[in-house]
This record gives structure tokens, sequence and C-alpha cells, in this order.
């Protein structure tokens, strides 16, 4: 059974064993992606989570509202099949990351900056022999290649579904250090946020946000935690 939005039309779901991992089954038959593969998931725990959400569905199938099916989903159609243009669209990030850019006339908000940021270019640089360049203001700064070939190898070393996770996070937080930090246990989703966020917080600080702005965070956030909880099913 294919997914899109639209009426339910299932009465049972299931996770169950398939081909070395398991599935999830839609009224007996196999769920499939958006592009018609078959849903296969590498662990139980995530092929019941998944179940759960097709399971939570009411009289019509919201995808909005199936975060770990969507990411399963993206693993198996995009990153499956262009596993090497998702990783060179991580990597673009590490050339332009957020945690190397600090305010040149806040003081303030350069020093908030520094404490949330440095530590974590302080343990790409240990964990994954990575050390980018800081810079204050937004010029370019050009980062060294030892060290992007240093994180394009820890990428490069992800399965699909770690990838799709990985860059979920890094497009949500604007950081690919973030997200390795992230999947390395460094950080939880929302640290992870609340570090991609450190500008934005300075500025509601002093101004207020807006509902667009809150809205545009609060969904942000909501797909660093799946993303976070997809991972952590998928490993445990």
């Amino acid at each position: 059974m294919r997914w899109a939005t639209g009426r339910r039309l299932y009465v049972r779901v299931d996770a169950v064993p398939a081909g070395g991992g398991f599935a999830v089954a839609i009224d007996g038959r196999p769920a499939r992606t958006p592009e018609g593969r078959d849903l296969g998931l590498p662990s139980e725990a995530l092929a019941r989570a998944v179940a759960d959400e097709w399971r939570a569905q009411a009289e019509t199938v919201e995808p909005e509202s199936m975060p770990l099916t969507r990411l399963a989903s993206t693993a198996i159609d995009r990153v499956g099949a262009g596993r090497r243009d998702v990783i060179d669209q991580a990597l673009k990030y590490a050339e332009t990351d957020l945690l190397c850019y600090r305010a040149e006339a806040l003081p303030e908000l350069a020093e908030s900056q520094q404490m949330r940021w440095q530590p974590l270019l302080d343990w790409a640089a240990e964990a994954e022999g990575a050390r980018l360049r800081v810079t204050a203001g937004v010029s370019p700064v050009a980062q060294p290649k030892a060290a992007l070939a240093a994180l394009r190898a820890a990428v490069e070393a992800l399965d699909d579904m770690e990838l799709a996770v990985l860059s979920t996070v890094t497009a949500a937080t604007g950081s690919l250090i973030v997200a390795l930090a992230l999947l390395g246990g460094r950080i939880g989703a929302d640290e992870a946020f609340e570090t991609s966020q450190v500008d934005e917080s300075f500025q509601i600080s002093r101004w207020g946000e807006d509902a667009e702005a809150e809205d545009r965070r609060r969904r942000l956030k909501a797909d660093i935690r799946a993303a976070a909880d997809f991972l952590g099913l998928l490993r445990g």
C-alpha cells in the first residue's frame, strides 16, 4: 500500500519480519514509500513505531502527522536512490557552517555564540579530526581541505537511514556540526535546536517574537525531535 493524504481505507496494521529486517503490513499488504518501494526497516522498534503512526490515523491519512514514516521513506526513496547527492548537499553546509560565523557588533550575542558553539567545534576537531575556522561577520571563510575531507569521511560512514537523519537535522539547524554531534550522542534534540537558534533567541529577547517566526521555530524543533526519535529507534 502506498500512502498519501486521503481517506483511511485500511483496518489492521502490523510490524512484521521481512527480508532480514522488518516491515509494516497494512491489511496484510506491505506498506510502500511514495515512490512505490517497500518500506523496509532495519529495527523492530522502528517498525513498531512506524506502524503506530499508521494505526493512529483517523478517517483521513495525514502524512504530516507521520514523521517517522516520512523519514524512513526519505531514506529509501531519496538517499537510497541518490546517496552521493545527499552527501554532497550535507557537505556544502560545512563550507559555511552556522557555528563558524560570529557577531561583529554585538558583544553579548558573540559571547552567547562562543559559549554555545565553540564546544561543538572543539568536539568535531577531537572526534572527527575536523577543525573548522571561525570568523566574525558574514564574509565567507575558506575551510581547511583536511577538515572538509574528515567531515566527508564521517558522513560517508553513515548508512542510508542515519544519513536521512543527518540531512534533516543539518537542514533544520544550518549546521553539519550540530547534526553530527546529535548522531554522535554529544547533544540531544533540544540542545541541537537551542544551539541553532542562538541568534534568533537573542533577537527575541530584545524585540519579541511574531507569530510567523514562532510557527517556524516550532516546526524546526519538531523536525529535529522527530529525527532524534527516529535515530534512537533505529539504533535501539
